[in-house]
């Protein structure tokens, strides 16, 4: 903005630091009402006290005149926006809360049997003609491997019998798993994904987050499936 005064021989007068300062009378409703209002007090007592012989051409009030527009404009873009995503996260707390106590399929190596077998998932960044899963004990010591085949980018589930490659029943307990894919002879990049329960839904600054206890939390998006 231009100073106020430039080229004028007076005076400042006590509105024009009061407009300046924000010290003049009247009360404060918002940041934006109140920036605005000490501009347009500011412009006014420039006018008033410019130079007669030499005034404020037309170009220059314009220019001020657009940046308080321009201001105002991007303060009440933001107002819309935060409530924009203010909405949004609403939706999703929504969304997510129905999630609770379901299981997800999340990036993940953890194998859990109890019973007869477990399941899990591979998540595959492109198609792979071989995909092998091996299945390691608390000991470091593979158990089982399983050849799932030939499958096509994304994420894919997958049922362990909980035998061992022996065929023998294998304990109840924790396990780990080991995807290898190949695409002819090159390696295609790939992760396991684990079975995990959401245990509840939690909402904040970054965002809604889903609780799956001991696996700790993850966000909406990085759940590959809803079992």
């Amino acid at each position: 903005m231009a100073s106020v005064g430039a080229t004028s021989t007076n005076t400042l007068s006590p509105d024009v630091l009061n407009a300046i300062n924000g010290t003049g009378g009247g009360t404060k409703s918002s940041a934006a009402a109140d920036g605005q209002d000490r501009f347009l007090k500011l412009l006014t007592t420039q006018l008033r006290n410019q130079d007669p012989l030499n005034p404020m051409d037309n170009a220059q009030m314009t220019s001020q005149l657009a940046q308080i527009s321009t201001v105002d404009g991007i303060t009440k873009l933001n107002a819309t926006l935060e409530q924009l995503v203010g909405s949004q996260q609403g939706t999703e707390a929504l969304q997510a809360a129905a999630l609770v106590g379901r299981d997800v399929l999340v990036t993940g190596k953890s194998l859990q049997v109890a019973g007869a077998g477990a399941g899990a998932g591979v998540d595959l960044s492109s198609a792979a003609d071989k995909v092998n899963v091996t299945i390691v004990d608390a000991n470091g010591l593979a158990v089982r491997t399983l050849s799932l085949g030939a499958l096509d980018a994304g994420a894919h589930r997958f049922a362990w019998d909980g035998k061992s490659d022996s065929g023998a029943q294998v304990a109840d307990g924790a396990y780990t798993m080991k995807v290898q894919a190949l695409k002819g002879n090159t390696a295609v990049t790939a992760e396991t994904l684990q079975i995990s329960r959401v245990a509840s839904v939690v909402r904040g600054t970054s965002g809604v987050s889903l609780d799956l206890g001991a696996q700790g939390r993850i966000g909406l998006a990085d759940v590959k499936e809803i079992l």
